[in-house]
């Protein structure tokens, strides 16, 4: 772990930077426009032009990356993406806020593509398993500080969008001054969901329907505390430590889902999120709020990486980056169904919306794994789960996924021992 950190101290400070940024952002917005009138339809619609810029920023980026080199994309994005920080300071409208969030939606993953493929240039194979697990501290830890920071005092109101700039052109400095040259990049191939559908259609179906479940209580979260009476600071500090929760919950529940079948993890994961979404709409004490989401986010969050992984074990090593890309699109249009419908939600069904809506989409995906579970065996080989933050990367399983494909070519490169014997003895 120290190794990895000093070889790559530079890329994952940017990282970290970023994802800090983007934390911030997502929840000021949230607590910002809610305080300054705009209704919940107008912060739903707001925040899902980030997952809808995402959706076309995963597939135009790398095209980008192979036509004028990572330096040039990744410089003309942070540009953009700082910008988009900075213009909310300029405006008060829910139109130019939900341009500047499309903006950013294109522009981040684009960053985290070639953020993740400078690391993956520079990783050794022995120290890749440390750099994952650094990439994802930073993945969970950047969002929650940055969601933590908006309770920092902000008297004129303009800091915090200034400190998001600050932080994300800042981030930019100690990659673009890294000594390690810029990779090789070629995109990989696409795999349509048709294709993937047909591979696995429980990770289809369940990455869409729990994504949209997920990402509406990390947007809502916040807003449905100020309605029930908590201030700026005690709204993001909920969103925090649902967040630090799910995170430390993440790595046990993948050990267990590399030990069994893993739709009786997503089973199990999905009945748990419905049980404690019930709970929530009948005890809707302010008090509750806090511990009742954290067990939410706990038994939620998990669940994208164990469909990821159930999808890689039905897939050869060269498909695993292909279908990495077409998960991350799948993932972006669950996200953008429920950013559109969390924050409306809140003030339906007698302020239960929210939690009914959790409670529905767990159980589609809990009937979903029972069905696949009745009508098909589980592979006789399994990979591992590798646990994933709450604002995702664009191509998720990229690093482990050239792992396992730089081995399959190391293999295939060494003579195999009984034909190597044959030969040598044939020579005699």
């Amino acid at each position: 772990m120290r190794r990895a950190l000093v070889e790559n101290w530079a890329l994952f400070m940017g990282m970290t930077m970023l994802m800090v940024a983007n934390g911030l952002l997502v929840t000021l917005l949230t607590i910002r426009g809610a305080g300054i009138g705009f209704s919940d339809f107008s912060i739903a619609m707001m925040q899902a032009c980030y997952p809808l810029g995402a959706l076309a920023g995963t597939i135009i980026t790398p095209r980008l990356i192979e036509k004028v080199g990572h330096i040039r994309v990744f410089s003309a994005l942070a540009s953009m993406v700082s910008v988009a920080a900075i213009a909310h300071l300029l405006t008060s409208d829910p139109v130019s806020w939900s341009v500047m969030r499309l903006l950013a939606g294109f522009c981040f993953p684009g960053l985290y593509v070639i953020t993740e493929s400078w690391l993956n240039a520079k990783a050794e194979n022995r120290l890749r398993a440390q750099i994952l697990s650094v990439y994802f501290i930073i993945q969970t830890a950047g969002p929650a500080l940055g969601t933590a920071m908006v309770a920092l005092p902000d008297p004129t109101g303009n800091m915090l969008f200034g400190l998001a700039s600050i932080l994300l052109s800042v981030g930019f400095v100690p990659l673009l001054l890294s000594n390690n040259r810029a990779p090789e990049y070629t995109a990989p191939e696409r795999m349509p969901v048709a294709r993937l559908y047909r591979v696995s259609p429980m990770a289809v179906l369940g990455i869409v329907i729990m994504g949209a479940g997920v990402v509406s209580w990390f947007i809502a979260l916040p807003l449905y505390a100020l309605r029930s009476g908590f201030s700026d600071a005690q709204a993001s500090g909920a969103l925090v430590v649902a967040m630090i929760v799910a995170a430390f919950v993440q790595y046990p529940v993948g050990w267990i889902a590399d030990h069994v079948d893993r739709r009786f993890v997503v089973m199990g994961l999905a009945l748990v999120t419905a049980a404690a979404a019930l709970w929530m709409a009948v005890d809707t004490a302010p008090s509750r709020i806090v511990l009742g989401f954290s067990v939410i986010a706990a038994v939620s969050l998990p669940v994208y990486s164990v469909l990821a992984a159930h999808a890689n074990d039905h897939l050869s090593p060269g498909q695993i980056v292909a279908a990495s890309g077409t998960m991350a699109f799948l993932l972006q249009l669950g996200q953008f169904g429920g950013m559109l419908v969390g924050p409306n939600l809140i003030s339906m069904i007698d302020g239960r919306g929210l939690q009914l809506f959790i409670l529905a989409t767990s159980l589609v995906v809990a009937a979903i794994a029972v069905v696949r579970r009745v009508s098909s065996e589980p592979p006789e080989e399994t990979g591992s789960v590798q646990a994933m933050g709450v604002l995702g990367v664009p191509q998720p399983g990229l690093l482990q996924a050239e792992a396992v494909s730089e081995e399959m070519e190391e293999r295939a490169e060494a003579p195999d021992p009984p034909a190597q014997e044959s030969a040598e003895k044939f020579a005699r």
